[in-house]
């Protein structure tokens, strides 16, 4: 089962790494948000994949058993989700916010876009 999770994990950054290398800015945030859960993912598969047994230190131990899960990464990726989340929500508004204000969503135009006559900002005080 952690090979499938695996592969999966590796095509879910191949496909994120390619999003993010387009030049219009919808494919990037997308590309984020693959990426994100990726890594979620990623974590994920780190802590063992097993349903048999739970992660509940049984009576008498002190430690996990070797063959349970470990809950740590588990609650990492409750953490990265939000985090993730906030993320992408703060690059939704930001880029719908260039595309009302120039018009376009590829980052070539939006370079071009610049004004070129303006006035250069005090370089002292």
């Amino acid at each position: 089962m952690e090979a499938l999770f695996s592969i999966l994990i590796g095509l879910f950054f191949a496909a994120a790494i390619y999003l993010l290398l387009s030049k219009h800015t919808v494919r990037i945030l997308l590309g984020v948000v693959l990426l994100g859960n990726a890594v979620n993912l990623l974590l994920f598969t780190t802590g063992r994949l097993t349903r048999e047994v739970p992660p509940i230190i049984p009576a008498g131990m002190d430690t996990l058993s070797s063959n349970a899960a470990n809950p740590l990464p588990q609650a990492l990726i409750l953490t990265a989700i939000v985090i993730s989340f906030s993320f992408f929500a703060f690059l939704l508004v930001l880029t719908y916010r260039a595309y009302q204000e120039l018009g376009t969503d590829d980052t070539d135009e939006m370079r071009l876009a610049e004004p070129r006559d303006e006035q250069l900002p005090p370089l002292g005080y």
